[in-house]
């Protein structure tokens, strides 16, 4: 089957908008061909489209691996089977319903097969940030000697930035004079303001005059590119080796950490929702249950006997 996808991305380059070209979605039973830019929009929106588009067919191929290419035995029982198999393999409720999504949309829009009862999904896991004490963050920090290296980790921490915020940061969005950060389509494909510590921006600022990157503030290797993604994943990876920081934490840990060390600090939940870019302050309320600001005055029964006895 060849997976193609056409569509034209909003984002701007060098003024000028791009068109992005991927393989359509070919129907290999009767030979029709779908949109792709239908395609995208029943689905994925912004730069991100064309990796998820092929994490759905890798999802899709494994499928019809499983079946071994016998497309007249699928039914929704086939893949409630095989639903169950990737629960068994040990993989994720997310990983599993991204499964099913995948295969719904193929079935209805590539193979035109009418409507199915609605299959049997996992309940989505409910998961706490994992975060970093104020005090293992200020050692990660210290312990990066490049400074292009620290100016990353510094802005991710200081300012709440996703990686993909980071790495698309231009010279021209660290805004010194008004102390704030501008992010430019973010997660939503929203502009956003956040903070610019006077520390972050000092380390940028000697960073800027040591390197002098002309366009992009984190240039990648290509001409023209900014740093990938997974380059700031690796300096953060790094780092927390060098460190000894044992905790299963990735570089969106920082941006956990930002927000989950303001609100222990007494600042308000909806200018945390403002500063991270959350569209709904429910996401925002995650971080109420990992910070230490009201569990820290609860003391345990059996430290305040022990406190008696004494």
């Amino acid at each position: 089957m060849k997976i193609n996808l056409l569509y034209r991305d909003k984002k701007t380059i060098g003024g000028t908008r791009r068109l992005m070209r991927f393989p359509f979605l070919r129907n290999e039973v009767n030979g029709t061909r779908i949109s792709g830019k239908k395609c995208a929009m029943h689905w994925w929106q912004g730069a991100t489209a064309a990796r998820r588009l092929k994490h759905t067919y890798r999802k899709r191929n494994a499928f019809f691996a499983r079946l071994q290419g016998t497309e007249a035995s699928i039914n929704d029982a086939t893949v409630k089977k095989y639903a169950l198999a990737l629960l068994e393999k040990g993989l994720s409720h997310a990983y599993v319903n991204q499964a099913i999504s995948a295969l719904k949309f193929y079935f209805h829009h590539v193979l035109k097969q009418p409507k199915s009862a609605a299959y049997v999904r996992p309940k989505k896991e409910s998961k706490l940030p994992d975060v970093l004490s104020l005090n293992e963050v200020m050692r990660l920090l210290k312990a990066v000697k490049n400074l292009k290296h620290k100016a990353i980790l510094y802005l991710t921490y200081t300012s709440g930035l996703r990686v993909s915020e980071v790495v698309r940061l231009r010279l021209e969005d660290c805004d010194r004079e008004r102390r704030v950060l501008k992010v430019r389509q973010g997660k939503g494909r929203k502009d956003r303001q956040t903070l610019l510590s006077e520390a972050a921006f000092a380390v940028v600022e000697q960073y800027i005059g040591v390197e002098q990157p002309e366009d992009w503030l984190f240039p990648g290797q290509r001409e023209g590119r900014h740093l990938t993604e997974r380059s700031a994943q690796k300096v953060f990876e790094k780092t927390l080796a060098e460190v000894g920081i044992r905790k299963q934490v990735s570089i969106h840990s920082l941006r956990h950490s930002f927000a989950t060390h303001l609100l222990e600090n007494g600042i308000d939940l909806r200018y945390i929702q403002e500063l991270l870019g959350h569209q709904s302050v429910r996401t925002t309320e995650r971080y109420t249950h990992v910070s230490r600001r009201d569990i820290g005055r609860i003391q345990s029964p059996l430290d305040r006997m022990s406190a008696l006895e004494d």
